[in-house]
């Protein structure tokens, strides 16, 4: 049987073994199969679901249950795209597409929440620059 072991996967991924093992546990990855040795057996699509995983995470800031939350509703999308193409020129395709159509839309509407919540991250911290830097003012005009 042929497959990537964890510590490979883990230097081509950047994760951790642990957080691979930690990922597969809350079911975010699913189990690879197992050596007679019983030593993880790892493939190429289990590795670009993690790099997936990861810029989820870093680039859109996602929780761990956000990123299931996304991961399923990509798994969902997938599913019905592959429905939708089976039942061509049909009503069931109609329906099929707008159930494709409702997936994206949650999607969309994840991210929207995510933005607001960085944009209000960064007024914060544009407020507190600001505040600090009044205050560096009032102190060097009271101190010259």
């Amino acid at each position: 049987m042929n497959g990537l072991k964890i510590d490979e996967v883990a230097k081509q991924s950047g994760l951790t073994k642990r957080t691979i093992r930690y990922y597969e546990q809350i079911g975010l990855l699913s189990s690879p199969p197992r050596s007679e040795g019983g030593i993880r057996l790892y493939s190429k699509e289990h590795v670009e679901f993690l790099k997936k995983i990861t810029n989820a995470k870093e680039v859109m800031g996602f929780s761990l249950s956000e990123l299931q939350e996304f991961i399923t509703l990509s798994d969902t999308l997938e599913a019905q795209r592959h429905d939708y193409r089976q039942f061509k020129g049909t009503n069931q395709q109609k329906e099929k597409l707008e159930k494709v159509y409702m997936t994206v839309e949650e999607q969309l509407k994840l991210l929207e929440q995510k933005k607001k919540n960085i944009i209000k991250v960064e007024e914060d911290l544009m407020n507190l620059r600001d505040r600090a830097k009044a205050a560096l003012i009032r102190f060097e005009q009271e101190n010259s």
